[in-house]
């Protein structure tokens, strides 16, 4: 689960990280008045959407401007005039996809004075199996890019769970990040502290892009990204109460009603698998044949028959699926069950485009009668590879 900016910025100001002060407006009057309680001169308007680039994103609408997602303003008639402009607008950005995302809300920061920018993470490196810090002189820009481009300035520093976090991880970063005098010290007191709130809230990402050294020298968090272990939520209710639905997809909200493994893909044939591993597998040999996979989804190992309607209409809700692979392998679930699920989710919501189901395990053959018995336009496939044939195939013409 991934929360808003402002939303971040109050968290890790709760554990002590330096954030600047900032309000959260919904309309432009709003954000006339959080200037007005902010010192300025100099102000910062942020759209707050779930993704990355808003910097350099543009909106749709015409009358929302040729500047990006973030922006100064020299005055509180200015700030006024950005949230004007940018609220209800559909701000576009690398990560958002062409569609973009509706800014509903905007969060006006007080400016600072930006000497340096830097890049500070913390993230679960799961080849390590540890909690790894991640910095580069290089902030401020698209880390992925710098990555790839100049591999040598990303510097990756380890947390030993035995050992936890202590003063000489903080000046390993310290180091990479070339500080030096009291910065150091700020330094390694920044990052326990983000260390302490990755643990104690079971966060998956945290990410400081930028971090940045203030003309006075010191360190301030100056845009923050923060993501969730979902399966921790029933940890944090606090932290679940920060969720915003207007910020997700309708299909993966419905999903998650049913404890359905649910992530919406730019593809065209909806997949329907029990099991990650099998569901993984399933969208590279779609691939293999030249199709894409239109989403991934695991229904579990112990799917029941109400749990599989729900997927098969989730799939079939997407407009952009015309094709639909259904690959089982029934270890712990039943091909019965999946069977008796399909049939009802193609009763009740109907079937336009083709359907294979290929089926495997437990009660394979009752599953595969009452399919046949259903009088349903249902593909059977032996096998996986032979059912990915059959769909590509049957969604290309």
């Amino acid at each position: 689960m991934n929360i808003h900016e402002y939303q971040a910025k109050a968290l890790l100001k709760s554990y002590g990280a330096p954030v600047a002060d900032g309000h959260v407006a919904l309309t432009p009057k709003e954000a006339e008045e959080a200037a007005k309680m902010l010192p300025g001169p100099v102000w910062v308007v942020k759209s707050q959407i779930h993704a990355g680039g808003r910097g350099k994103g543009r909106f749709k609408e015409a009358g929302a401007g040729e500047a990006g997602g973030v922006r100064l303003a020299r005055s509180v008639a200015e700030v006024r005039e950005h949230a004007a402009a940018m609220l209800g607008a559909t701000l576009v950005t690398a990560q958002t996809g062409p569609a973009g995302k509706q800014v509903q809300r905007i969060y006006v920061e007080d400016g600072a004075k930006i000497a340096r920018e830097l890049y500070l993470s913390c993230l679960v490196d799961r080849a390590a199996s540890r909690i790894a810090f991640v910095a580069s002189t290089e902030g401020g820009m698209d880390i992925e890019k710098v990555a790839h481009d100049t591999p040598e300035k990303i510097h990756t520093i380890h947390v030993d769970p035995a050992a936890g976090y202590s003063a000489y991880v903080g000046r390993k970063l310290a180091y990479a990040l070339k500080l030096e005098g009291d910065q150091v010290k700020q330094c390694v007191a920044l990052a326990g502290r983000i260390y302490k709130a990755f643990t104690e809230k079971d966060m998956a990402l945290l990410e400081i892009n930028p971090l940045i050294v203030t003309e006075d020298g010191d360190l301030a968090v100056l845009d923050a990204k923060v993501g969730f272990d979902d399966n921790a939520l029933y940890r944090h209710p606090d932290i679940a109460g920060l969720r915003d639905l207007t910020e997700e997809d309708p299909k993966e909200i419905e999903a998650s009603k049913y404890d359905l493994s649910y992530i919406a893909l730019d593809g065209d044939i909806g997949c329907m698998v029990n099991g990650a591993g099998l569901a993984m597998s399933t969208m590279d040999i779609i691939k293999l044949y030249g199709a894409e996979p239109a989403n991934f989804l695991d229904v579990g190992g112990g799917a029941t028959k109400e749990k599989v309607t729900a997927a098969f209409k989730i799939i079939t809700a997407d407009p952009n699926v015309k094709g639909i692979l259904v690959n089982i392998f029934g270890g712990i679930m039943r091909c019965d069950v999946i069977a008796e699920g399909v049939i009802a989710a193609v009763k009740e919501v109907g079937l336009q485009v083709p359907l294979v189901v290929r089926l495997e395990g437990t009660n394979v053959e009752k599953g595969k009668a009452i399919l046949a018995d259903s009088g349903l336009d249902v593909i059977p496939a032996d096998d996986l590879d032979d059912a990915a044939q059959k769909i590509v195939k049957a969604v290309k013409g």
